[in-house]
């Protein structure tokens, strides 16, 4: 009975992880393009010589959306990891 509960926790821990990454990635790469975009948006705005307005934009609320979602998407791959170190323990 212990050697099933450990096999189905590896295994429920691998598929966790592999979402988790999944669910991650996206929302990851996005979130660096904008800050890159921003990044840009800045220096150039500095170099006009032109004040940047510090409200927020709909640039930034995509960032934060996108921060959270990738976020999520590693916790899920930690309590997946978290999982399937446990199953292997317990053998």
């Amino acid at each position: 009975m212990g050697a099933l509960v450990s096999i189905g926790l590896v295994i429920v821990g691998a598929a966790l992880t592999a979402l988790g990454f999944v669910r991650a990635r996206a929302p990851w790469g996005r979130y660096q393009a904008l800050k890159a975009e921003d990044a840009n948006i800045a220096r150039y705005e500095s170099w006009r010589g032109g004040l940047r307005d510090s409200g927020t934009t709909g640039a930034s609320v995509a960032m934060d959306v996108l921060r959270r979602q990738a976020r999520d998407g590693a916790l899920i791959a930690i309590v997946g990891i978290v999982l399937a170190v446990v199953g292997i323990s317990l053998r």
